[in-house]
């Protein structure tokens, strides 16, 4: 077990402390421009504005200063299933169609260039990487992801302690498979992982057992607090495994009413989401922390916000505004 405390404990869609800056050590710090380090944006927090308008919202994204997206799906590689199960939500989401939204795979990676933007992470369920996981390596290969990140466990996957092993060994191999196109698999957390099984935390289990040469993870601040856990603890505790990092703040402490296994749980904590910056979490010492630890690439997650323009705007202002310590 790694050291460090860690304290165990948002619909079906889903399914398919303070603002006080600190340094580390006495190192010297930059501003992010001086840097030249890049945010990005989860297209998540604006599924309606990138799909009524996916060419103006990224031109929108790359004039605010944004340098990165995070894609999610369903794709025209997805499994059948996926795209099915999207229909009856899109509507519900304000979502017209799916990725990429009317461009093929070469016409997005042309935009994307235009725009100054690239795509290093896509969000995919674990149906389309059993499925479809050659199709959808040629086209990350072509847009230039690097990170293929599975963002939930549906329960049925994550029912027992066998279930996470069963992932351990799913997730390995889907490393495998991806390594020869220079691409990462990666697992995001939700929340759920830290309630205890037969007296293990199935997130520990995770790290401690899937090949660091193989498998990354993407760490979500709001869902890993609303679990009870620390962020800042498991950035400490597993350098080298949290590449990518989901911004997101919380207008006041939050915790999921049970295990955050259910949906209800996380819809529930949905209307305390903010934007990174603005609530009760110490967002800069956080990303500080990640950079050390080897995070590469950080994404403003604020899930369906209800002014996205705004979110966009105010979030990039928030996090430009954190120091980051030289190299």
């Amino acid at each position: 077990m790694k050291p460090g405390p860690f304290t165990a404990s948002r619909r079906n869609f889903l399914k398919t402390s303070g603002w006080a800056a600190i340094s580390l050590g006495s190192l010297p710090m930059k501003t992010l421009s001086a840097r030249k380090k890049q945010y990005g944006a989860q297209l998540f927090t604006m599924p309606g504005m990138v799909s009524r308008d996916f060419r103006g919202t990224l031109e929108l994204l790359s004039k605010i200063g944004y340098r990165e997206i995070e894609f999610f799906g369903p794709y025209p590689f997805s499994a059948p299933e996926t795209i099915e199960s999207w229909k009856p939500l899109r509507a519900q989401l304000g979502i017209q169609d799916n990725a990429f939204y009317g461009f093929s795979v070469k016409q997005t990676r042309d935009l994307l260039k235009e725009f100054g933007l690239s795509t290093p992470s896509i969000h995919l369920d674990l149906a389309t990487l059993r499925k479809n996981l050659k199709p959808m390596l040629d086209a990350a290969a072509e847009l230039g992801v690097k990170y293929v990140t599975n963002p939930a466990l549906w329960e049925e996957e994550r029912r027992t302690l066998d279930d996470y092993k069963k992932r351990i060994d799913e997730f390995n191999e889907f490393g495998r498979q991806m390594k020869p196109y220079g691409i990462w698999f990666v697992y995001h957390n939700h929340g759920y992982e830290e309630a205890k099984k037969e007296g293990k935390v199935p997130f520990h289990l995770l790290l401690e057992n899937t090949d660091p040469g193989l498998v990354k993870f993407e760490l979500d601040v709001f869902w890993m607090n609303a679990s009870g856990a620390s962020p800042m603890d498991y950035l400490k505790a597993w350098p080298g495994r949290f590449k990518l990092l989901h911004l997101k703040d919380a207008s006041e402490p939050i915790r999921f009413s049970g295990d955050g296994g259910s949906p209800d749980q996380w819809m529930s904590l949905f209307p305390k989401m903010t934007d990174p910056g603005d609530g009760v979490f110490n967002i800069p010492a956080i990303v500080r922390q990640a950079l050390k630890s080897g995070a590469e690439h950080f994404f403003l997650e604020r899930d369906l916000a209800p002014d996205p323009d705004k979110t966009l705007r105010h979030s990039f202002e928030n996090l430009q505004a954190i120091e980051w310590p030289e190299d």
